[in-house]
Formats: C-alpha cells, sequence, structure tokens
C-alpha cells in the first residue's frame, strides 16, 4: 500500500477498488458503499474463522477461544472508528503474529495496545509493528548490548528524565508510550521523512540499513490488507 505524507505525518492512503458484478439473467439493487464494506469485512472474518490458509485444514471447526478473545476485545476497542474494523484488523495482524506470540490472550492484547498506543500518536500500528520486529522480535524482555530495553528498545534514561525512574520498559504499556511518542516527535523533527526519523530512533543517523530494514517488514509482513 502506498505511504504518504502530508504535514509532517505519516499517512496511509488507501487505494478504493469498486468491482461492478454482472449477471446474466439475474438483476439485483445498488447498495450503498459503507453497507457493502461491511459485508466484505464480516465475509473475511468468517472465512479466516472457518477456512484459515496454512491454520487448519479443510473443514475444521472454528478456534472459539481465539474468537471469545476477540469478541472481548473488540468491546473494549477505543483507539477503531468501530467493530468492524477492530475485528478485521485484529484477527488478521493476530494471524500474522501468532507463530511470534503464541498465547491468544496475550497476542490480542498486545495488539490492542500497539494499536491504541500507535494512534495516540499519530503512527500507523503497521508502522509500529514492524519497528518492534527489528528492534526486539516481539520480545518485552529483550535488552541490548547498549543498555535499550523491551518491545521498541528504550534506552531507560528516559525513565528518570521524565521523572518515573520506578517504572518498568519491560512493560508492554510503558514501552510502547515511550516508543511510539519519540518516533512520533523524530517524524515531526524530519518534517515527515520516515527514513530519517527511522534512523534517529535507532541512532544510526547518515545511515540508511536500519530504516531499509523496518521498510522492508512494514512492507512484507505488517502490511495494511
Amino acid at each position: 500500500m502506498p505511504v504518504g505524507f502530508t504535514g509532517g505525518r505519516l499517512t496511509y492512503r488507501l487505494i478504493k477498488m469498486t468491482s461492478v458484478l454482472r449477471i446474466t439473467g439475474l438483476s439485483f439493487y445498488p447498495i450503498p458503499q459503507q453497507t457493502f464494506l461491511r459485508c466484505c469485512a464480516l465475509l473475511v472474518i468468517i472465512s479466516a474463522f472457518w477456512c484459515p490458509s496454512g491454520f487448519a485444514s479443510v473443514g475444521a471447526a472454528p478456534d472459539e477461544k481465539l474468537r471469545k478473545i476477540l469478541v472481548t476485545a473488540i468491546q473494549d476497542s477505543s483507539s477503531f472508528p468501530d467493530h468492524f474494523e477492530a475485528e478485521v484488523w485484529l484477527l488478521d495482524m493476530s494471524n500474522r503474529l501468532s507463530f511470534r506470540v503464541k498465547n491468544d490472550q496475550a497476542r490480542i492484547t498486545l495488539l490492542k495496545q500497539i494499536h491504541h498506543e500507535s494512534s495516540r500518536a499519530g503512527l500507523p500500528p503497521e508502522l509500529v509493528l514492524a519497528v518492534i520486529e527489528v528492534e526486539s522480535n516481539f520480545d518485552r524482555w529483550a535488552v541490548s548490548s547498549a543498555g535499550a530495553q523491551g518491545l521498541m528498545q528504550v534506552m531507560p534514561f528516559w525513565l528518570k528524565e521524565i521523572g518515573r525512574p520506578d517504572d518498568s520498559l519491560q512493560n508492554p504499556g510503558t514501552n510502547l508510550r515511550l516508543g511510539c511518542t519519540i518516533l512520533s516527535y523524530y517524524l515531526d523533527m524530519e518534517n515527515g521523512d520516515l527514513g530519517k526519523a527511522l534512523a534517529r530512533y535507532n541512532g544510526s543517523r547518515g545511515k540508511t540499513w536500519y530504516s531499509r530494514r523496518v521498510l522492508d517488514a512494514l512492507s512484507t509482513r505488517w502490511y495494511r490488507q
């Protein structure tokens, strides 16, 4: 999906495509576009539960445990515009993340936190997923040789700087709040230049290897459907 920059912010431009089905001998009535899109979203959800490619054989029963977790998560999806988008996004990203975070409840909880904190900071959640993959591979306990900690590899000195030295960067909520805020700040500082903002976040200004890794992860594994 194309990535654009507007007003110093990273934005996604979703290209909406409309297709017309012509069936000889049958007539149909036009329906509002919003209704059509919601029906498509519902079909995606149903097909994912009953025919998840690579996750179950044909005819297998839906994952009832995951369904219940999703239902609970959607009831508290404050960072999503509506429940349809919440369910589609959570299910899609949960399937992609399942081989890195095995526990269903932990995976859905983490995805909700990522979506909430990235949206709060004005960042696409898919970008934050790509950063986390490169930084820690979703290991909340990760510590780098330089001392950076947690999912987004935040340096511990920031806790002292903000007057919260007793907080833990292994706590996903704390780590995501700081990491997303820092990346958003750097994106503004670089006037929307994502490559430069990512290099600044990583501490590799003037180099492109880190931003290339993040953008590769974004385009191949965490793109929005």
